[in-house]
């Protein structure tokens, strides 16, 4: 089993069945427990770390720490070949995802291990975090203000940012493959992970065994110019469908109009909102104008569950209630502050995506037009006007072109990676299986009978005719009606 830890008969192992290199030393691995925070139980693993240097064309300069951990497949005489979660953000931890997600990787942890890495810059890979203000996530602070906290934050970084880009962080999950003698890898990438998870595959598809793509990202598509106007048409979707449900339309009527009015509203004069926090009880008082609107509405979008409440929330808003949406913006604020490493997601961003638009050249109008505006892409351009550059490989933006098996997942309702970014990606992948679920948001992996189908997948390295028929029984949660629920 070649995950357990690194021995010498391991690697006598390794060299007896023909792995293309033999493992190299460095990982031990021993007894630990990972979770998603002190209020989350704990899950067992074997944990470990690799030294990898900060910049891998520079192997005996400064180095950096990655976080390791495999967790075991309970089948005693598991595969070889190991399953990799990849998080998204950018900037979201693999070994934070996998817990929050562990029952929904547990078909694929029957007969294979799961192998971890917190990606550097993000978990306790490196982490590249500083205390960026949440005005800076909102997009609500003036260039100048953006700037000054951006340079700042540039002050407190603990490694040069350069460092942290999608084209190293591959490089080093091979260097980890190779360190715990895994012939090969299936890896599973959601969201920005799917960037990865794609272009890992391009560089080392000899070692890439199957590629499960989750809320794919094309690899030719820059994140940003089109966040905007793809959460308005999600959100446009969402109230499309509440006016074709009878008990949707006859509570909320038009919900589309008083949505732009609520907007209107708060672009014209943001409004103070109490909250009482959900711990100590304090009070707070918060502004709540359209950066903070726009924010909760957002994320709200992503997932079925919290999109049946948004023409309940969108109605107390009209009726004057902000208190709903408020409390939904905080808690969002929050998680991101917490999940996402900062620092990570801005060297990200700025080498990989903003570098490869004008942001002087997009649809402004169509921006404007939607309910976030160009708040997001204007910010980003004022922080990447001095992050430093790092280094991208030329063909991180050309459409991935291979024979290995691909699984790509779309939700209908997905505010930021609609079905289509699936299909453009399939332009290329000449053993591909699209899915979609009807009505479900970013990241198919939780739902319904998809953690099986995923593991029929990668256990076939395809899917059969009616092996994914389930999905079309997934449950969509109905609109609440009421602070209690959907109309019984």
């Amino acid at each position: 089993m070649p995950s357990r830890t690194i021995t010498t008969a391991a690697l006598l192992l390794a060299a007896l069945i023909g792995h293309a290199e033999a493992p190299a030393p460095g990982i031990e691995l021993v007894e630990c427990r990972i979770s998603a925070g002190p209020a989350f139980p704990g899950i067992k693993a074997r944990c470990g770390e690799l030294e990898r240097p900060l910049d891998p064309d520079a192997p005996d300069g400064e180095t950096i720490t990655l976080r390791v951990a495999v967790v075991p497949a309970l089948n005693l005489e598991p595969e070889t070949d190991a399953v990799v979660p990849l998080a998204g953000g950018p900037g979201q931890g693999a070994v934070e995802f996998y817990t929050l997600y562990a029952q929904a990787f547990a078909p694929l942890n029957r007969d294979r291990d799961i192998l971890l890495v917190d990606q550097r810059g993000t978990g306790e890979s490196a982490r590249l975090a500083c205390g960026l203000e949440d005005e800076i996530i909102e997009g609500s602070l003036s260039p100048e203000e953006t700037l000054e906290l951006t340079e700042a934050c540039l002050e407190e970084l603990p490694y040069d940012p350069r460092f942290f880009t999608t084209s190293v962080a591959v490089r080093d999950l091979e260097a980890v493959r190779k360190a715990l003698g895994y012939p090969m890898l299936n890896v599973y990438g959601v969201s920005y992970g799917s960037r990865v998870a794609q272009h890992y595959a391009r560089r080392y598809p000899d070692t890439t065994r199957t590629i499960v793509l989750d809320g794919v990202v094309p690899p030719d598509l820059p994140l940003g110019p089109a966040i905007a106007i793809e959460a308005q048409q999600a959100v446009d979707n969402i109230f499309a469908r509440c006016a074709e449900e009878a008990a949707c339309s006859e509570r909320f009527g038009d919900v589309a109009a008083t949505f732009a009015r609520v907007r209107d509203s708060l672009e014209a004069e943001p409004v103070e909102v109490s909250l009482a926090d959900p711990v100590s009880g304090a009070v707070e008082t918060i502004t709540f104008g359209t950066p903070e609107f726009g924010l909760a509405i957002r994320l709200l979008a992503y997932q079925p569950n919290t999109i049946a409440l948004i023409p309940l929330f969108v109605d107390a808003a009209g009726a004057g209630n902000f208190q709903p949406l408020a409390a939904q913006f905080v808690m969002t604020i929050n998680g991101l502050s917490d999940s996402l490493a900062a620092g990570m997601h801005n060297s990200v961003m700025c080498a990989e995506d903003n570098s490869r638009y004008d942001v002087d050249a997009l649809d402004r109008v169509s921006l404007e037009a939607s309910y976030l505006g160009a708040a997001l892409v204007d910010t980003m351009d004022v922080v990447c006007s001095v992050w430093p550059a790092g280094p991208v490989d030329e063909d991180l933006g050309a459409s991935l072109n291979t024979d290995i098996p691909a699984l790509l997942l779309s939700g209908s309702a997905d505010p930021i990676t609609p079905p289509s970014y699936a299909m453009r990606a399939a332009s290329g992948l000449r053993r591909a299986w699209l899915l979609t679920g009807e009505h479900q948001g970013h990241g198919q992996l939780p739902v319904g009978c998809m953690p099986e189908v995923i593991a029929t997948f990668v256990e076939q390295r395809g899917l059969e005719d009616g092996d994914a028929d389930c999905i079309n029984e997934s449950f969509v949660m109905p609109f609440f009606t009421t602070f209690s629920g959907p109309q019984p």
